[in-house]
């Protein structure tokens, strides 16, 4: 497959799953506002990844439709980064991997809105008005959990710990990737890490919250080397279309 194809594709599973997993909180928010906002949330994230994944299709060009990739391809053939299959857990679990997508979101459809590739730029303009709204509840919620109880900055403590070690791998370099860039195509990954870690950091600093001494770092979901994470939710994400192939409603 193309490199494009491969990039489009990682874009659309990471707004996939991170809208799959957020869509699991509805009916089980902390209370309706909230509830309302993260379902809102995810389907601005699905409607991305259905963009996204048509997008995917037409480059394939192989007569696949954007829910075939969606819902029949195995784990291994998904291309999003581990941090946005990690479970929900709690509220501040949430939140954090949240917080991080978010920012990697606006500064990515920020600098795609201008690709030399036009209909990623348009998706781009259209994604980031979304983007930018997220960014602004989810930073709001990590002041709020760390200048609120010692309960709520213990938690949002202990997700940071776990977390931190995830985002690297929005930031991957790869030769295919790096033509991409000089064709004006993908920003430059380290631009776009230089901006989310001071903006990360920025938000940090205004808190008690202390970053993570660097280790391990995740990486193998650009390969398809997944968690057990992603198996079980494709299990429920996918039942309905393997089980009933073709089927119309």
């Amino acid at each position: 497959m193309s490199a494009l194809y491969n990039y489009v594709l990682n874009l659309a599973d990471n707004t996939l799953i991170l809208g799959q997993r957020l869509s699991q909180w509805c009916g089980h928010g902390p209370f309706l506002e909230e509830d309302l906002a993260m379902t809102n949330t995810a389907l601005d994230l699905l409607g991305q990844a259905q963009m996204l994944l048509n997008y995917a299709a037409e480059l394939k060009n192989s007569g696949e439709t954007a829910d075939d990739l969606a819902f029949l391809r195995d784990a291994i053939e998904f291309r999003n980064v581990l941090l946005v299959e990690q479970p929900n857990g709690d509220f501040a679990d949430t939140i954090v991997r949240q917080y991080f997508m978010d920012v990697y979101h606006v500064h990515l459809y920020t600098a795609l809105s201008t690709s030399s590739d036009k209909q990623l730029a348009a998706i781009a303009e259209k994604a980031l008005k979304e983007v930018n709204y997220h960014l602004q509840r989810s930073s709001q919620w990590m002041q709020r959990l760390a200048h609120g109880t010692d309960e709520s900055f213990m938690r949002l403590q202990k997700t940071i710990n776990i977390l931190w070690h995830y985002h690297h791998e929005l930031f991957e370099q790869s030769d295919k990737l790096t033509d991409l860039v000089k064709q004006n195509i993908a920003p430059d990954p380290q631009q776009l890490y230089t901006k989310w870690d001071a903006e990360v950091k920025g938000l940090i600093a205004t808190t008690s919250l202390q970053i993570p001494k660097s280790g391990w770092v995740a990486t193998g979901g650009l390969k398809g080397h997944h968690s057990e994470y992603l198996g079980i939710m494709l299990c429920e994400m996918q039942f309905l279309p393997r089980a009933y192939p073709n089927c119309e409603w």
